[in-house]
């Protein structure tokens, strides 16, 4: 994700958050949440990405404001920018509950600024699926969004494998996605899987070859996004053929919009996007909050996000999504190994692919 100056936060926020938390938890309680009461509407902030806000104010918001009897305000950025909010307010934390991606949620671990959940406080974490709850609770996914090749469907036929980026005849009709964004790993991983022929979960951790791969690459080239939309125009309009890395919740709406895309699952298999919540350390409205979090894991808020995300859900209950074919591997990296290394790859990547 590309650095950004974090905003100053604004007053009608911080008057939110003071009237919010001057409001009583009282009483006998609903929903397996006992303090929880209707008898006074309470206010909660939520940081989320900015891409979020839209379909979270379509759908889960007004389901949980209605079933909690509180008013949920969403401020919506990067997540590097919410973990910079989480530290500048680290003595007094405003916002309840986070969602970002898991590379930064491991540093938001390190520096102390989230909680751990359990089972007892968020009965939802023992319906997801395995490799979806992360560093024994810290946080969790409560979605997938899913990571293909997007093409033209004018210009490209369908795209069956990651392999056919490298064919030579889309010279200088490709797009792929800088490293400073997060969906820049799949090119990379999937580089690496074929170059070395190993499974994903070895190939990884085998860098060298993955940018050797890329290297051979550049001749089709086109352009190396920071910011999608303006890239996938590119795609729309036929000017480039192929964008590697497109995810779901972008993408399958410009499908089905009208627009000459697709999105393709290749047979080596998706890219399990990074889709974290977690509670923010010493928040406001704690048991509101974790109310919020077991909800965002169960079956019906997830049923009712991806009519507008299109990603996969993560509860075991949620009904299955027919999105990516069932023999299409769903691959989830080693974010800690992700966020360890990530910096030295980013300055790689500009030396050897983007120069």
């Amino acid at each position: 994700m590309p650095n950004e100056t974090v905003p100053t936060f604004s007053p009608t926020r911080r008057s939110i958050l003071k009237a919010a938390s001057g409001l009583a938890v009282l009483g006998t309680g609903i929903a397996g949440f006992p303090s929880i009461v209707r008898a006074q509407t309470k206010e909660m902030i939520i940081g989320c990405a900015g891409g979020h806000v839209g379909w979270m104010n379509e759908t889960v918001v007004p389901l949980f404001e209605k079933k909690y009897d509180c008013k949920i305000a969403l401020e919506g950025t990067r997540s590097s920018v919410n973990l910079e909010k989480m530290r500048q307010n680290r003595d007094k934390p405003y916002l309840s509950v986070v969602m970002m991606d898991d590379p930064v949620l491991i540093q938001a671990v390190g520096e102390g600024v989230i909680e751990k959940l359990t089972p007892a406080g968020v009965p939802n974490l023992s319906s997801l699926k395995p490799g979806t709850v992360h560093m024994d609770g810290m946080w969790a996914n409560y979605q997938q969004p899913w990571c293909g090749i997007g093409f033209n469907t004018d210009s490209a036929k369908a795209v069956a494998s990651w392999a056919d980026l490298w064919d030579k005849n889309l010279q200088g009709k490709v797009i792929i996605p800088s490293l400073q964004n997060t969906e820049g790993v799949w090119p990379l991983i999937f580089a690496a899987a074929l170059a070395t022929g190993k499974p994903l979960a070895e190939a990884q951790y085998d860098i060298d070859a993955a940018f050797a791969k890329l290297k051979q690459l550049k001749p089709n080239i086109l352009n190396i996004y920071t910011q999608m939309p303006a890239s996938f125009n590119l795609l729309e309009q036929g000017e480039a053929s192929m964008l590697a890395g497109a995810f779901s919740e972008f993408a399958i709406p410009r499908e089905k919009a009208g627009a000459p895309v697709a999105l393709a699952a290749p047979k080596e298999g998706v890219g399990a996007m990074p889709s974290g919540i977690a509670r923010v350390k010493g928040g406001p409205q704690d048991e509101l909050a974790l109310a919020f979090i077991n909800e965002m894991l169960g079956p019906q808020f997830q049923e009712a996000m991806i009519t507008k995300t299109f990603a996969l859900p993560t509860s075991t209950k949620a009904p299955p999504s027919d999105i990516v074919p069932a023999d299409i591997p769903v691959f989830a990296p080693d974010w800690g190994n992700v966020a360890k290394n990530r910096q030295a790859w980013i300055e790689r990547f500009d030396r050897e692919i983007a120069a």
